[in-house]
């Protein structure tokens, strides 16, 4: 099959949607499936022009148009004048279109086009989650406005509607109104690396020479409100003063510029010496940090699917994880992990129980987390049911 995937960007910074894309495209290329990946990004952005797809970057560029974009409301939504008509006089080439997210101009550009004319599918990746309304009541009046005449009746034309885990799809129902979609759950993973688990070690190692033999907790996303980073900070507060070697380290890109008023709240807390900011992570260094890690918190309020939750499975590391996010009950189910609330007190009690293991029960719960890995998220074998969907219900 030849598949179009549209999405807002390439750019790795962007995370679980960048990743799921890349990685199940990776997979299904194996059976030689092509794939083109039509998006916002600039034709000169860094990612686009080290990417070895075919990107077809359609949005504007510039200091001018980034100017504005930086200043205009409609220009951050990503409107830019080559995206539809590119996408009308592409879209016959392919067997099925799959669009990657909702809320900015790919998915009107899908709206405007797609309907009627070409069979396809949404991922809607979580941006449907009713904690947004609860989080951003202002947004969420403006997304009902944009629900009836974009997202929504986008979602009503596509084939299927395609969610990565059951409890995402529940939670999708109660977000806008009306809601009138064919539902259905194809799961998300992710593969580990093809690189030795010495080179992962020496990356880290060498990276982050402050690290070497250091004890330490590791959360690893996007430093952002709904990640919860803010209740880790308080709940490790309170497990610092319990082990005094024992640290916590702050991985992932900062797009919000929350950082600041995180490294405060550190300070207020007297445990700014004990955590480690390192930014973005990746590649070999990325999978070193899982493996030198004790275990993998994710207090997160929202969480669509959670790869580095996987990442870390597929690591073998424990993983401590509340229950907004959306694969909680598969964690829980493989005994690689601890489920709790998303408030302090739920950080707090997963910290606790973890450090109140002993170390053959901590072993245990790594091993077993590799093992939830093989059975619930390992993309080689998500990835083929994936394919097996598209080829029962799309002809090439």
């Amino acid at each position: 099959m030849k598949i179009l995937h549209i999405l807002k960007s390439m750019n790795p910074a962007e995370g679980g949607v960048v990743e799921f894309v890349t990685r199940t495209s990776a997979v299904l290329g194996t059976f030689g499936w092509t794939h083109e990946f039509l998006t916002l990004d600039r034709p000169d952005d860094s990612w686009v022009k080290s990417s070895p797809a075919t990107v077809h970057a359609m949005g504007v560029h510039g200091r001018v148009s980034m100017w504005l974009q930086r200043r205009i409301p409609l220009l951050r939504y990503g409107l830019t004048p080559h995206l539809v008509p590119w996408l009308r006089d592409n879209v016959d080439r392919f067997d099925v279109v799959v669009v990657n997210g909702l809320w900015n101009f790919t998915a009107l550009a899908a709206r405007i086009v797609l309907p009627g004319r070409r069979p396809y599918i949404v991922f809607t990746h979580g941006m449907i989650d009713p904690w947004f309304r609860a989080t951003y009541p202002l947004k969420t009046y403006i997304k009902q406005f944009f629900w009836w005449f974009i997202e929504g009746p986008l979602l009503s034309h596509a084939r299927f509607v395609i969610f990565l885990a059951e409890e995402e799809k529940l939670l999708a129902r109660n977000a806008f109104w009306p809601y009138r979609v064919t539902e259905t759950v194809v799961g998300n993973g992710t593969t580990s690396p093809d690189i030795s688990l010495e080179e992962q070690d020496a990356a880290f190692a060498t990276a982050f020479p402050d690290l070497k033999q250091k004890r330490f907790l590791l959360f690893l996303s996007r430093i952002h409100q709904k990640k919860g980073c803010d209740l880790l900070l308080r709940a490790f507060a309170q497990i610092a003063k319990r082990d005094p070697m024992v640290e916590l380290v702050m991985a992932g890109p900062d797009q919000v510029g929350w950082t600041v008023e995180l490294k405060r709240l550190a300070q207020e807390l007297s445990i700014a010496n004990r955590v480690h900011w390192l930014g973005m992570v990746s590649g070999a260094a990325k999978w070193g940090a899982y493996r030198a890690c004790e275990a993998f918190v994710l207090p997160s309020h929202s969480e669509n699917f959670g790869v580095v939750v996987a990442e870390a499975m597929a690591s073998g590391r424990p993983v401590l994880i509340s229950d907004k996010v959306n694969i909680w009950r598969e964690v829980k189910a493989s005994g690689g992990g601890l489920v709790e609330s998303d408030t302090v007190a739920g950080a707090v009690k997963l910290l606790s129980e973890f450090y109140s293991l002993s170390s053959e029960q901590k072993a245990a719960m790594g091993l077993a987390a590799r093992h939830g890995f093989e059975r619930y998220f390992d993309l080689r074998r998500t990835a083929v049911t994936f394919k097996e969907f598209l080829e029962n219900n799309f002809e090439k």
